[in-house]
C-alpha cells in the first residue's frame, strides 16, 4: 500500500509546505484531508495537482475549491518568528518536522485518517519525534514526491496559496516587490532597496537571514556601503 501512494483515496490526511526555498516569505505547512474516493474524484477533476507545476494564478483559484470540498489546516510561521526558531533550532528539517507535526495534531482533533502521507524531506524521525501521542500512534507514510497522492497535492496547493498571499501583504505593507525562490536575480534588488528605506534592522522582518544568498549579498562591496 505504501509503494504506492497515488493510489490512495481513502481517508487521506496529505501534507506539505511552501516558502521553504524562499529567501522572503513566511513558511508555511498546510494539511488536506480527504474522506474518501468521492472527494478524491472531485480534486482530481478540478486538476488538483503538485502546486509545482501550476501557476500562482492557479494555485490562488483552486486553494478555494479544496477549501470547498476538504478540512484543511494551515501552520504558518511568520518570517520574524521564523528567524527567531532558526536561530534556536540552527536546522531548517527539524522546524519542518515541528511545522508538519502540528499540522497533523491540529487535523486529528476533528478528523482520524487511515493514512497520513507527507512528502519526505529528511529523516523520517523529525516528524515523528514531534507528534504527540495521538500522533504517534497514526499511520505516518513518508515518501519524496509524496505529491502523487491527490492529498498531498491537496495540501501543497493550499500551502502556496497561503504564502503568496503572505508575500503580497508583504508587498503591500513595505511598497515592495519581493521576489520568489531562493536564487531569483532580482533578490539583490530588492535586498537593497528595502535595507535603503528600512534599514537593515529589519531585514529579519522579510528575509529568512539563514540563507547562503544573503550572506554573499552581504559580503558585496556595494552592499556592504548600504549596511553601514
Amino acid at each position: 500500500m505504501e509503494d504506492n501512494i497515488a493510489r490512495l483515496y481513502d481517508s487521506i490526511l496529505g501534507v506539505d509546505e511552501s516558502g521553504k526555498g524562499d529567501l522572503f516569505g513566511p513558511l508555511v505547512v498546510a494539511g488536506v484531508y480527504v474522506e474518501d474516493e468521492k472527494k478524491a474524484s472531485i480534486l482530481l477533476a478540478h486538476g488538483i495537482r503538485d502546486s509545482k507545476t501550476l501557476s500562482d494564478a492557479q494555485a490562488l483559484r483552486l486553494a478555494p475549491i479544496i477549501n470547498n470540498y476538504c478540512k484543511t489546516v494551515i501552520v504558518k510561521i511568520g518570517v520574524t518568528r521564523y528567524n527567531e526558531l532558526y536561530e534556536k533550532i540552527q536546522n531548517l528539517n527539524r522546524m519542518l518536522g515541528w511545522g508538519h507535526a502540528r499540522v497533523i495534531e491540529n487535523c486529528l482533533k476533528d478528523v482520524s485518517p487511515k493514512y497520513i502521507v507527507s512528502d519526505k524531506f529528511g529523516d523520517e524521525s523529525v516528524i515523528k519525534v514531534a507528534l504527540m501521542e495521538k500522533g504517534k500512534k497514526s499511520n505516518l507514510i513518508q515518501k519524496t514526491k509524496a505529491e502523487q497522492n491527490v492529498a498531498v497535492a491537496a495540501a501543497s496547493i493550499i500551502a502556496r496559496a497561503e504564502f503568496l498571499k503572505s508575500m503580497q501583504k508583504m508587498t503591500e505593507e513595505y511598497a515592495i516587490e519581493f521576489p520568489k525562490g531562493g536564487g531569483n536575480p532580482k533578490i539583490d534588488l530588492a535586498l537593497e532597496r528595502f535595507v535603503k528605506k528600512y534599514g537593515k534592522d529589519k531585514l529579519n522582518h522579510v528575509a529568512k537571514m539563514h540563507f547562503k544568498n544573503l550572506k554573499k549579498y552581504n559580503e558585496r562591496e556595494a552592499f556592504k556601503k548600504i549596511l553601514k
